[in-house]
């Protein structure tokens, strides 16, 4: 591998020009195919195999043309003080907003309020229900427009208007402000880091063209394969933040090699041969992660993770051919690792760094190190035992939204539980008496508790199939809305002469949480026992892949405990900007360790490796720990708060999807990068000593010699070696 890489290197080096323009051809096709490309449209989202998604799936067969997984919207009216919604002058105001609504596009139904009794007791709160013929995430950006706007005459008469619905799913947004400091601090760590701006600007250029080639081809292919908006918001995110750090790497290697006094296509073929090896092996821990996604079998994550997937592996290719190439054209702009030190002191660089003293006193204090890392993450992931999981609605939005207001209307004049209605579907086919299957299914359910209303069984027109509305007493994301939704389908179900079905937006979510939850063992040994097996050929060792595998799962569990104490529990809510409390959004689980599995395998592979390299080149134990982080610490610490600042540049979006998800990633790095693998690691190395690298030898001769650690470059320096060097000439 380390041969291999070094001479692509070398050639990239050499033939700069060939291979940039091959990346800004690919750029530009790319570019162009995105600009070209024909429009996303309608994107689906199914959960095969839950009972709500069967529902959906039988209403579209026996109700054809009622578009059972179409977007709703809801318009809701509040009259002025002292005033009713009843009043003739709002009741006309309201019916012109009806006929407005209802000449829109993609709308499939308006109902009137005051004819469907959508008007509260009191009087003072009316809502309208829209209902369209695409699902929420494919409907178009003038539909929605047309929904927010169409209450505007009304507001204009006096009458508070807000707007909710699936229909107005707000797109994902990243935070700009955030997410342009996250960048800037980038920059700043980049140039600390690497001593120039051309240097730091590197890695930057690389992975800002990595994302953009990954994130146009994935417009270009969005409508042929069903991609949503997230899926290049993931892809993006991953791919900025990898592409950075694979750069850091080599770039970082290139400057050591260079201070070793190697000229720069020489430093440039080692620094792709070794620093490209552990490169090529991290982006492969990374793309198992997101390709394993498949196995929790819901497409739309699939898609997610294999295209997120993909632009790691752009990344990749651009770290081990465009940066050798860019390093030629730089040249002597870009100067050997610490030369401005030695300039300033005229002398050699022998002076134990942060890393090598931080390095030495964890190996004097092995044990302690080891039990206070392992104490306090344990303690901050405790909160994990409480995590509830679901999925955001309208409740989970800021207070300043038109979704939030709306709900919060809703559940003023109707209940909470009326923002989260349940489809009780109820499939009589089989039945003798449909009408008698769909009264029992009525009064079965009415006699549940935390039941508000159970409206009438409405049939399809072969009279074989019935739909009833259940309203809650209890908020869509509620204990108690999940335990209704069992009750049906355990209790109500069991005794009705027909096979029913519980289904709408609340059981979507229940049955998606539960689905996610079932597929996280599954997933996590999946994931972990293939890159263990990728490990164990990296390192030649069985204990260092089983102790990444281990601290990994600590750092994921306190990053979990951390996600719930600040989202679900409150604590520095304020501080982050949290404004409502609740559960934990159900794919945060399955995400992280997607996530953060890939980015902690790296630190892992380019601080140990190093390591490895040292202990294979003859180095004790104890020296090999002190060398890797002589030279890698530094970086690694880099690249941990590069990524910390572009994941936490998403803390500052307003969506509380967007902003968990950036918290949960940023104290996730946190806890790998500075607890696991600065602390944890090198503690558990220096007490395992050379039993660390221990492997049988029946596997090692089984498994193929990767030569991550150069050795090969090395032996080749030795055959290269001139016999005559060392020989002393003699007069004779």
């Amino acid at each position: 591998m380390a041969t291999f890489l070094y001479k692509l290197g070398r050639l990239a080096f050499r033939r700069r020009h060939f291979v940039a323009l091959i990346w800004v051809a690919l750029l530009t096709l790319a570019g162009v195919g995105a600009a070209s490309a024909p429009s996303a449209g309608s994107t689906s989202f199914s959960i095969p195999g839950t009972e709500a998604q069967k529902a959906f799936d039988l209403l579209e067969q026996r109700f054809p043309g009622a578009s059972a997984d179409g977007a709703t919207g809801r318009m809701v009216f509040k009259a002025p003080e002292g005033e009713k919604m009843t009043d003739a002058a709002h009741k006309a105001t309201v019916a012109k907003t009806v006929k407005e609504l209802g000449d829109g596009s993609e709308v499939v139904s308006v109902t009137d309020p005051f004819t469907t009794n959508a008007v509260s007791k009191d009087g003072t709160v009316a809502y309208l229900s829209v209902k369209y013929d695409a699902p929420a995430v494919g409907l178009k950006d003038a539909t929605r427009d047309a929904l927010e706007t169409a209450g505007d005459d009304a507001r204009a008469t006096g009458l508070t208007v807000d707007v909710g619905g699936d229909a107005l799913q707000a797109q994902p947004d990243a935070g700009a402000v955030g997410e342009a400091i996250g960048l800037a601090i980038a920059a700043v760590v980049l140039v600390i880091t690497l001593g120039s701006m051309i240097a730091a600007g590197l890695p930057l250029l690389t992975a800002i063209i990595g994302v953009a080639i990954g994130v146009s081809t994935i417009a270009t292919l969005a409508k042929a394969l069903d991609l949503g908006s997230t899926t290049s918001t993931l892809a993006g995110m991953i791919g900025l933040a990898v592409g950075i750090d694979y750069a850091l790497f080599i770039v970082s290697r290139y400057r050591a090699e260079l201070a070793e006094g190697r000229d720069r296509e020489e430093a440039v073929g080692r620094a792709t041969g070794t620093a490209g090896s552990a490169v090529v092996f991290a982006g492969l821990t990374v793309v198992i992660a997101l390709a394993g996604l498949s196995v929790v079998n819901v497409p739309m994550l699939t898609k997610m993770g294999l295209a997120a997937a993909g632009t790691v592996v752009i990344a990749v290719l651009i770290a081990l051919t465009m940066i050798p190439a860019l390093l030629g054209y730089a040249g002597r702009k870009i100067r050997p690792a610490g030369e401005k030190r030695r300039k300033t002191t005229g002398t050699a660089l022998s002076k134990p760094n942060l890393g090598t003293r931080w390095a030495s006193f964890v190996i004097r204090r092995p044990a302690a190190v080891l039990l206070l890392g392992v104490v306090g993450l344990g303690t901050v992931a405790l909160p994990v035992s409480q995590l509830e999981l679901g999925l955001p609605d309208d409740g989970s939005q800021p207070t300043s939204t038109t979704q939030r207001r709306a709900y919060d209307l809703l559940s003023e004049g109707f209940g909470p539980g009326f923002n989260g209605p349940l489809m009780i579907v109820v499939d009589a086919k089989n039945s003798d008496d449909p009408k008698a299957a769909a009264t029992t299914v009525t009064d079965g359910i009415k006699g549940l508790k935390d039941v508000v209303t159970v409206t009438p069984a409405t049939f399809n027109k072969a009279g074989d199939t019935a739909t009833i509305t259940v309203v809650p007493d209890s908020k869509p994301s509620s204990a108690q809305t999940e335990d209704l939704v069992h009750a049906i389908r355990d209790d109500v179900a069991s005794k009705a002469d027909a096979d029913v079905l519980v289904t709408g937006t609340t059981a979507l979510n229940i049955d998606f949480s539960q689905k996610l939850s079932d597929a996280l063992i599954p997933y996590l040994a999946l994931v972990v026992g293939l890159a263990f097996l990728l490990l164990i050929v990296v390192f030649r060792s069985i204990l260092v892949p089983l102790k990444a595998a281990l601290g990994f799962l600590l750092s994921v569990l306190a990053a979990l405990g951390a996600v719930v104490a600040v989202f679900q529990w409150g604590w520095l809510g304020g501080l982050l900007g949290v404004e409502e409390t609740g559960p934990i959004m159900s794919m945060m689980p399955i995400f992280m360790v997607g996530v953060v599995f890939g980015l902690a395998m790296d630190y892992e592979v380019f601080l140990v490796t190093r390591m490895r390299e040292a202990y294979v080149h003859g180095e004790s134990p104890s020296q090999a720990i002190v060398t890797g982080f002589k030279h890698s610490a530094r970086v690694v610490v880099a690249a941990a708060v590069i990524m910390m600042a572009v994941f936490g540049g998403f803390i500052s979006s307003g969506e509380s999807m967007i902003k968990m998800i950036g918290f949960g990633l940023a104290i996730a790095v946190l806890f790998d990068a500075f607890v696991v693998r600065m602390a944890i690691v090198p503690a558990v190395l220096a007490l395992l000593g050379h039993r660390a690298w221990w492997l049988p030898k029946w596997l090692d001769r089984a498994l193929p010699n990767v030569d991550v650690e150069g050795e090969g470059l090395r032996t080749q320096d030795e055959k290269d070696a001139d016999p005559d060097d060392d020989r002393e000439l003699v007069r004779v």
